[in-house]
């Protein structure tokens, strides 16, 4: 199966790249690409590139009414008397290649160049595909430390694109940070692996520049250093890890000024806009420590983590084998997943508003491919082979099946409950009579 691990990244790919092109570049549908906090996380482009702008005054004139009014929605917020983006600046950062190429070819070529116009959102779409294929790059060199059964790696990478909704937030929400905060973090945890094997410099380097862009996308996506004693694999190989920089000052000192220096980059912004370093753009909204939401952010029929995307309750049976293989493996993985869901479930809206799934747990599917392959690689050698692949093979179906009664408002982006979803789950049949079941919730 030598040629199946080498197509499988471009494959998915290019069906990715397909679906994107078909759902959101023909006709109107690119006026779409930008959307929701997208549009916050995007404006920086625009506001640095072309308005020399980082008040966003251009909002009123150019934002609000191009390219799609009826998606209209206000990223600003005062802070200090001045006007702010609400958002963070790093999903522009990891975007800005991608737009520069856009307003350059735009330039070149005679075409509207005001950051709006049809090719600088292609080129986001395009930008969210790039990096979907750079996390499956390191995903798969990631789970090559952990096993040497490289089609099972590969398999498990078409199950977490199409069983999840990684494959919709490439294709219909390109514009979101979720994309990126997967990329940077799976190479994070690709590179911790590589630097606990065998610290040295370069990878030191690499850990300092990957946290910080993390940090920097999604400040509260730090917690993915509690992955760091899971990820060494041995509690010596961990405390050896953390040795080599508690015995080399210098080194941490300039890995600290690194990512100091990377999530500066916001603080300048903060500055720019309303003369201040520190700013809480989000105001009231805000992590609520002593009322957490575990059991609704993972079961409930609103957003249940594993209500939409249940190919990750199955990958916790990887934690079955992992207790019988490695029981440090086990604790340090528990610990850190319960850090996880305590963290995000704490905030105010748990449901994080509009969103497919829960949107927020996307960056770590690395942490429950890397459980599903271990169940994989045991299961391979069982008779219940034909039941699991069967089971893997209808979480991708529903999966899609329900991909698409999203974006067409079946499943509702926020209103969700038992009865609603029972309403609609799997009714491929009311699609194709244009009949919406949970229409009610859309006039609410």
């Amino acid at each position: 199966m030598a040629w199946f691990n080498k197509i499988c990244i471009p494959l998915v790919v290019v069906i990715i790249f397909i679906s994107a092109k078909n759902i959101q570049w023909s006709g109107d549908q690119w006026e779409s690409i930008v959307k929701s906090d997208g549009k916050g996380y995007y404006a920086f482009l625009p506001a640095i590139f072309v308005y020399n702008d980082l008040n966003f005054s251009f909002f009123d004139t150019v934002e609000k009414n191009h390219p799609n009014p009826a998606i209209f929605y206000d990223y600003r917020v005062e802070c200090y008397g001045k006007t702010t983006n609400k958002y963070f600046v790093g999903t522009a950062v990891a975007m800005s290649p991608f737009f520069l190429i856009a307003h350059f070819a735009s330039s070149i070529l005679g075409l509207e160049n005001d950051g709006y116009s049809k090719l600088y959102l292609i080129m986001i779409s395009i930008s969210a595909i790039f990096y979907l294929w750079l996390g499956l790059f390191f995903l798969k060199k990631l789970l090559s430390c952990y096993t040497q059964n490289l089609t099972l790696v590969s398999l498990s990478l078409i199950i977490i694109v199409f069983s999840t909704n990684l494959f919709y937030y490439s294709v219909c929400e390109p514009s979101m940070s979720h994309i990126y905060s997967f990329t940077f973090i799976t190479a994070f945890l690709y590179f911790s692996k590589k630097y606990f094997e065998k610290p040295q410099l370069k990878s030191t380097l690499i850990l300092s520049f990957l946290l910080g862009m993390i940090i920097l996308i999604r400040p509260v996506n730090a917690i993915v250093v509690f992955a760091l004693p899971f990820i060494a694999g041995d509690w010596n190989v961990f405390k050896n890890g953390m040795n080599y920089l508690y015995r080399r000052y210098s080194l941490l000192l300039l890995s600290t000024a690194i990512i100091f220096l990377i999530i500066s980059i916001q603080f300048l912004i903060y500055k720019i806009q309303t003369g201040h370093f520190f700013v809480d753009t989000y105001g009231n909204e805000a992590f609520n420590w002593l009322s957490p939401h575990p059991f609704d952010f993972l079961f409930s029929y609103k957003k249940g983590l594993f209500v939409y995307t249940p190919v990750l309750l199955l990958s916790l049976f990887g934690l079955i084998v992992l207790f019988k293989m490695n029981r440090y493996e086990f604790y340090t993985v528990i610990l850190f997943l319960s850090i996880l869901v305590y963290v995000l479930s704490s905030w105010w809206s748990w449901w994080y508003g509009g969103s497919f799934g829960t949107r927020v747990m996307l960056e770590y599917y690395s942490v429950f491919v890397l459980l599903l392959v271990v169940l994989m690689e045991r299961i391979d050698k069982s008779k219940l082979k034909f039941v699991f692949y069967s089971i893997l093979l209808i979480a991708v179906v529903v999966s899609q099946i329900q991909t698409y009664q999203y974006r067409y408002y079946h499943i509702h982006w926020e209103k969700m409950d038992k009865q609603h979803y029972w309403n609609s789950f799997l009714r491929i049949d009311l699609l194709t009579k244009n009949i919406n079941p949970n229409k009610d919730l859309l006039n609410e």
